[in-house]
């Protein structure tokens, strides 16, 4: 309990508590403006924040649409669907026609005698595993059952390539499979007897380990140990699908992909969209019916939404109406596809040229305008920011200040009005102890 909650109304009668809370709060009223400007500085600052984050990300799309790599983009078709192509950004358009010689197949023995799953002594104890590469052989240990060797090929800890499989040809008869994991020439190994060298098993028949091939053309041939041929051309890679029949052909066409381009392109656009918009609700200035927006009046965001919606016009006077990007009446871009398409297909080289070149071309300044208000020193946003920040820095030193000047001054005005309510309370006991000699007096006189 505080000392002016204590006394409070001891002499006087009075909720002297009560009047000095009324005090405080008329002496706090400057403290309370302060953190009201804080407060909404602060809310300034998380909507710049993340009009800087959109902006930011913006910058990155756009920046990336402006590569060269990107306009060199291709589409790849191929005229058999077991025949898939895939592209990288150093493809460029063309055609070749491919015949299928074989797919690759892993490396695969099949046993001869049927065991039973875990008749002891059917296997050694000890396999041996020579993957014929020049590495050191690896011995397997096995219970002696086939059950034991076929976990222990397939034991990750033993990492040998392979996979064994008992398949079950009788009543309790099983023959073992194993293969290779990967495919190709180079996927061989055998499987011996660690002790004598001697076959398991009663011997396997084999089907060994072969490349892919295929002929591109008349007379190319390139092999792969996988059905995957990587790079067969420049930025190409072609898959062979397993149980590909020998022989089969396929024309595999590079074109550009103007409508890949056309799809990015409506991305920017419409990222830009988005930042105008956002840019609009926050400093909208409001009107006769309307409130304004919290960054209303802020020149450093109108002029963001300026250079954004000013990259669209090339600034020699030109437009790309043409090429299908403008603006509309209520100041939005806006992408004409199919005008888009049209005029790539006419002149890939000169498109790319007025959408990407620097000062001029309207992904490039889209680029430009972003950076410039996103910067990490220099930007327009993040000067806004860090001004912001630093004004909000000053007004909590201004209220933690405040907050010690009103404890001493809660600390005064109680103390004050103790000693107020101390003084009255002996006035008031001298006044009944008077009243109470007259009284005698009065009495002893009668």
């Amino acid at each position: 309990m505080s000392p002016a909650a204590s006394i409070s109304g001891l002499g006087s009668g009075l909720d002297t508590a009560t009047i000095i809370e009324q005090f405080m709060q008329l002496e706090a009223a400057q403290q309370t403006r302060l953190k009201s400007r804080a407060n909404s500085e602060k809310s300034v600052v998380s909507i710049l924040q993340s009009l800087n984050t959109k902006i930011a990300a913006l910058a990155t799309r756009a920046a990336d649409l402006a590569k060269p790599a990107t306009w060199a983009a291709v589409a790849a078709t191929s005229t058999d669907a077991k025949v898939s192509v895939t592209t990288t950004g150093t493809a460029g358009p063309g055609s070749f026609s491919l015949r299928v010689d074989r797919t690759a197949a892993s490396h695969r023995l099949e046993h001869a005698t049927a065991v039973g799953l875990d008749a002891a002594g059917a296997v050694p104890a000890t396999v041996r595993l020579d993957r014929l590469d020049g590495t050191a052989a690896v011995d397997l240990t096995t219970d002696g059952t086939l059950q034991g060797l076929v976990t222990a090929i397939n034991d990750p800890a033993n990492a040998t390539g392979l996979r064994a499989t008992a398949v079950k040809v009788g009543t309790d008869a099983y023959r073992l499979v194993v293969e290779s994991a990967a495919t190709g020439a180079a996927s061989d190994y055998t499987l011996t007897d660690a002790v004598d060298g001697s076959a398991l098993l009663g011997g396997a028949t084999l089907r060994a380990g072969r490349d892919a091939q295929v002929t591109v053309g008349d007379s190319i041939v390139a092999t792969s140990s996988t059905n995957t041929f990587t790079d067969l051309a420049a930025g190409v890679s072609v898959t062979i699908a397993a149980g590909t029949a020998p022989g089969a052909t396929a024309e595999v066409t590079l074109a550009r992909d103007p409508a890949t381009l056309a799809t990015s392109l409506k991305g920017l656009v419409d990222a830009v969209n988005a930042a105008l918009a956002d840019i609009d609700t926050q400093s909208r200035s409001g009107g006769v019916a309307g409130s304004s927006g919290p960054l209303s009046g802020d020149r450093g965001v109108r002029e963001v939404r300026d250079r954004l919606l000013a990259s669209v016009f090339p600034g020699d006077g030109t437009t790309l109406a043409d090429l299908g990007v403008q603006t509309d009446r209520s100041g939005r871009l806006v992408l004409d596809e199919a005008a888009f398409r049209k005029a790539y297909e006419a002149d890939p080289t000169a498109v790319q040229t007025r959408m990407t070149a620097g000062g001029t071309g309207f992904v490039a300044r889209v680029a430009e305008a972003a950076k410039a208000a996103t910067d990490r020193t220099t930007g327009i946003l993040t000067t806004a920011i860090t001004g912001r920040n630093e004004s909000i820095k000053r007004l909590d030193d201004g209220i933690e200040a405040w907050d010690i000047r009103l404890e001493l001054r809660r600390t005064t005005l109680t103390r004050q009005f103790t000693a107020l309510e101390t003084a009255l309370s002996r006035m008031n006991s001298q006044s009944s102890w008077l009243s109470g000699q007259i009284s005698s007096l009065t009495t002893s006189g009668s």
